[in-house]
């Protein structure tokens, strides 16, 4: 599993969309036991905190130490710096796995072993992320352009995954159709710009050139966003629920 997001973690915090309540009473949802939940991957736990409304014991793992040290507290929320291939925990341990935004940087098959292994017999994995972020047409043109074009070879290879709504990745469980799900915020220009920062991509075009990429479109961005406070920001939700057989 790659590391791309210690050096920025608290940026990371800061910035990133976060869950919506209607998503996160699907995922419950889908529990048979609320006893035990594990979000791997877990960033700044932004997605186990909320699981942990509802779950006894919630674990959260991430390969970044980093990461889990900006993670909001929740008093039965267990953070540890782990490997999502290869885990500590017992088998038949969780009725609820949850991914949020990381299966791409994941060893598929490993991680799909320890899944099998941990997760118990009535029990789910849920598989979610954002696609690329919608504003309006004229600035999504400018993103376009950075997304696309200044930082097109930038993008590490598992980036397609994403492009491709995780529709490619592996998937080997019994699938189960979900509902379609968005995210919508009111950003001013510099939340907008705060997100971009914390793209992978924007971290490695800085360190290979010494330039921050996002700078450079700002006065497009700027222009685009035609003097308003804030604009609607939509993230189309990605989600594949699955069950072992």
């Amino acid at each position: 599993m790659k590391d791309n997001f210690s050096g920025h973690s608290g940026a990371y915090s800061r910035f990133r969309p976060g869950y919506g309540p209607e998503l996160i009473s699907y995922l419950v949802s889908l529990a048979g036991q609320r006893e035990c939940a594990w979000d791997c991957g877990t960033g700044n736990g932004q997605l186990a905190v909320k699981l942990a409304d509802y779950f006894e014991e919630v674990y959260a793992t991430d390969l970044s130490e980093n990461q889990i040290k900006n993670a909001e507290q929740k008093k039965n929320v267990r953070y540890k710096v782990e490997n999502a291939e290869s885990t500590g925990f017992s088998d038949d341990r969780f009725d609820l796995i949850t991914v949020a935004q990381a299966i791409h940087w994941f060893d598929f098959a490993a991680f799909y072993a320890e899944v099998r292994r941990t997760l118990r017999k009535d029990g789910v994995l849920a598989v979610l992320g954002y696609a690329l972020l919608r504003t309006d047409e004229s600035t999504d043109r400018v993103i376009r352009k950075l997304y696309s074009g200044i930082l097109g070879t930038y993008w590490d290879p598992e980036r397609k995954y994403i492009d491709e709504l995780y529709q490619t990745i592996p998937f080997p469980f019994r699938e189960e159709k979900t509902p379609v799900f968005r995210n919508e915020y009111q950003w001013t220009l510099e939340q907008l710009c705060g997100y971009l920062e914390t793209w992978s991509a924007v971290r490695h075009y800085i360190r290979r050139n010494d330039r921050n990429p996002v700078a450079m479109i700002y006065d497009e961005l700027k222009e685009s966003w035609e003097g308003r406070e804030t604009k609607t920001v939509t993230f189309p939700i990605m989600l594949r629920v699955g069950r072992t057989d």
